[in-house]
């Protein structure tokens, strides 16, 4: 949606119209959404899909034997990977001259938000105690604005569980987790622990991480700045 010419995309996956999911809902308003299925995309005689490297992957192996091109891209792991994302798409469309202005873009909103202080701990702690260690974009927002991920000091890369117990003992300084989803989930009640609850008393600063953390675009800008903002605040 930021890379193409106007009448160029002609539908968005149905994750673009989910504000849990998506930085640019209202834009993906002016498309049909599609829901992955490989009928239904290739019933729109597309030139070009551009598709995840984990979902519906079934789908994608259908449209390539039909004859459609699929440009599959890969998550962002980092922030220095979102201009090669970017670069990467633009290509794929035709588009670079638009791309590298984007990326030009967001190279200097990156250095603008530069923080040059010395390490506070931040914990990413999700349902079901989900965190994020080395190796993800959510930590390397972490590292850029002046933190010390707690899931990255216990040892974790990739995703993977931390218990309450060892949160605990982390002490972090900032708490970062997600606003909860309509309705009721057990794996959401450890996110309202006693325990939990006075971590986030004691930090007294706490962030939620939405959909701007999410996808390697140039919206991760918003994640950056927000998590800037807490650790400016902690001085």
């Amino acid at each position: 949606m930021l890379l193409a010419a106007p009448g160029q995309l002609v539908s968005v996956s149905d994750l673009a119209t989910d504000v849990r999911s998506s930085s640019m809902v209202d834009q993906a308003a002016a498309y049909p959404a599609n829901h992955g299925g490989a009928e239904e995309v290739f019933l729109l005689h597309p030139d070009l899909v551009l598709a995840g490297t984990y979902t519906t992957l079934g789908s994608v192996d259908m449209l390539r034997r039909l004859g459609v091109r699929v440009v599959q891209v890969p998550p962002v792991n980092a922030l220095d990977q979102v201009p090669e994302q970017i670069i990467a798409v633009g290509q794929a469309l035709g588009r670079e001259d638009a791309a590298r202005k984007l990326v030009a873009e967001f190279q200097a909103g990156l250095a603008a938000l530069a923080v040059d202080l010395p390490p506070a701990t931040a914990a990413l702690y999700f349902p079901n105690g989900y965190t994020t260690g080395k190796g993800t974009l959510a930590d390397d927002v972490l590292t850029r604005t002046g933190f010390a991920n707690v899931g990255a000091t216990a040892g974790l890369t990739g995703g993977g569980t931390l218990p309450l117990e060892r949160l605990v003992l982390a002490e972090p300084q900032v708490v970062v987790t997600s606003t909860p989803y309509p309705g009721a989930s057990r794996a959401e009640e450890i996110l309202s622990h006693p325990a939990l609850a006075e971590i986030r008393k004691k930090a007294g600063i706490s962030a939620a991480s939405d959909a701007d953390w999410v996808c390697g675009t140039p919206y991760i800008l918003r994640a950056v700045a927000g998590m800037r903002q807490a650790r400016e605040a902690l001085e």
